[in-house]
């Protein structure tokens, strides 16, 4: 599998420092991206027309940041001189760019003067010769320190995710620590957070080739990778690009500012001990992180022999993910309750969700079958969904496929669904500034009727006497208490918490403590999803549309 590694590799140094130099002119907010304004101007000097210069910023921003990077300008150069030469423009011409002559830069009228006149152009500058933009500390943006301080201006960030950055410390985050949403939900978000690779969880039972899934993308072992028939994996292994081969211990990486696990100390240092973090150099880990987890066992196993909420902490990592693959073999397609209340910890992402049936070519084609058929019943009967969910068949190991079992229809068809998921993952970096505006707007309405909730229950709570008794009838009967929010404003019940685990958290917290509702707090909110958002989206979408 390879994700399109970037046009970088077949540009030569010469050509990179002339970028350099285009790229620092063109940056005119100093802050090692090109915008869309940037863009237009700097584009024009192409003589292409729009439709041509719309499709170069599509190519070149494929993840739909709003902003071209170093990387991306580089593309966007290229397919500007594949433009002026008379190819037509597609996504294979990128992938194809590898392969064919090296491209030239392209003619831009009347750069040479203004690059010559301006004084603040340095073309050498923060320039290295292995390709990478090394920017000045200077120009470096924290938004969660100084900047966070003022007002955010939403006129002023320079891509969709400094736009979320600065609308949850504005606007969303006063909202949940007013009613103590992170005590119920999931911590506060931090920098990392919005910053963060997209992430691929695989969960299963064990031995169902979890580990040797990761190895198979990666086409090579990663450090503290153990497969074997027994339950190998112990722990949540977190797979992700470093500059070397490491093994990092789950406390180092909770505490580290860069790492988007901060949240997980809140299942304490059983956990910690049983999580690591794997790093290694590998281009593809340069645009996914995986989540190894450990195999689900069966029966009461699950509780008594781990000292950690398993089910809390998928619940958590769901919630961080882009793509959920759930790993069954044909010899392991039993459900136990406890793979059942794991599944059910998926509510809410069911979005996410892919299943995989590994090692299909252990039976033959008849018997295949009949193990699909079983296995898409069994999934009815947890997912709960009138929806079919998307079930790959194959065998992702390092081994030829079995031919003797499945026969030539059972190794075109595995070839074909490999390659249709190998497509889904390759989606996920494209698609990863969609799917964190999504979570975005999830939490804000999560956390909406949380503040609901809560002050629902400050409401019914009395001003003197009986404050015990009543903290306790609210508790028994909190259903009826999500039902009058519901009705009160009109909201969808499908938005509503788990009522369960609120009833569990609530039992520890003092309702009388709670603030009462506050309209102002709320309307900020609605104004974030119902103007703020959308305009954000709109300053930032391709600037030729």
């Amino acid at each position: 599998m390879e994700i399109v590694s970037g046009p970088i590799s077949s540009c030569s140094k010469e050509h990179q420092k002339i970028y350099q130099g285009w790229f620092n002119f063109a940056d005119s907010d100093g802050d090692g991206r090109i915008t869309g304004n940037d863009a237009t101007k700097f584009f024009a000097m192409s003589k292409l027309s729009r439709s041509e210069l719309k499709q170069v910023w599509a190519l070149a921003d494929s993840k739909r940041q709003g902003f071209l990077s170093f990387k991306d300008f580089i593309t966007a150069m290229q397919m500007v001189s594949l433009a002026q030469g008379g190819h037509e423009l597609t996504p294979d011409l990128l992938k194809s760019t590898d392969d064919m002559k090296p491209v030239k830069p392209p003619l831009m009228e009347g750069l040479d003067d203004l690059l010559a006149k301006s004084k603040d152009s340095n073309i050498n500058g923060d320039y290295e010769t292995n390709g990478n933009t090394v920017l000045q500390p200077s120009l470096s943006v924290n938004l969660f320190t100084s900047k966070s301080s003022k007002k955010a201006n939403l006129i002023a960030v320079t891509s969709i995710t400094d736009g979320l950055k600065r609308l949850y410390i504005e606007k969303l985050k006063p909202l949940e620590v007013a009613y103590h949403f992170n005590d119920f939900e999931s911590p506060s978000l931090t920098n990392s957070d919005f910053d963060a690779k997209p992430m691929v969880m695989l969960l299963g039972q064990y031995s169902t080739g979890k580990t040797t899934f990761i190895k198979h993308l990666l086409k090579c072992n990663y450090p503290g990778a153990h497969i074997g028939p027994e339950p190998t994996t112990d722990r949540f292994v977190v797979v992700m690009s470093g500059p070397d081969e490491r093994s990092i211990p789950g406390n180092t990486i909770a505490v580290h500012a860069d790492m988007p696990f901060s949240g997980l100390t809140t299942f304490g240092g059983a956990f910690l001990s049983k999580f690591e973090c794997s790093q290694m150099p590998h281009p593809l880990l340069e645009h996914i992180t995986f989540v190894d987890t450990p195999g689900v066992l069966s029966g009461e196993k699950q509780r008594t022999q781990r000292s950690y909420d398993f089910t809390g902490a998928i619940s958590w990592f769901a919630a961080k993910c882009d793509l959920i693959l759930l790993l069954f073999d044909p010899h392991k397609l039993d459900i136990s309750d406890e793979f059942k209340r794991v599944i059910s910890s998926l509510r809410g992402h069911d979005d996410k969700i892919r299943v995989v049936l590994n090692k299909a070519d252990q039976v033959d084609t008849q018997q295949l079958m009949r193990v699909y058929g079983a296995l898409m019943w069994s999934l009815g009967k947890v997912l709960n969904t009138p929806e079919v969910v998307r079930v790959y068949i194959g065998s992702f190991n390092d081994k030829p496929v079995n031919e003797t079992a499945v026969g030539p229809m059972g190794q075109d068809l595995f070839e074909k669904e490999q390659d249709d998921l190998l497509v889904d993952l390759i989606d996920i970096p494209k698609k990863a500034c969609d799917r964190r505006i999504n979570e975005f707007v999830k939490r804000a309405r999560a956390a909406k009727i949380h503040a609901y909730v809560i002050s629902q229950l400050k409401k019914e709570m009395p001003a003197v006497m009986g404050k015990a008794k009543t903290q306790q009838r609210l508790i028994d009967n909190l259903e009826d208490v999500f039902a009058k929010v519901q009705r009160e404003f009109h909201l969808p019940a499908g938005d509503f918490p788990n009522v369960e685990h609120f009833r569990e958290v609530l039992s520890t917290h003092n309702i009388d403590k709670f603030e009462k509702l506050k309209p102002k707090m709320i309307q900020a909110v609605d104004d974030m999803l119902g103007y703020d958002i959308p305009e954000l989206l709109k300053n930032f979408r391709n600037p030729y549309d």
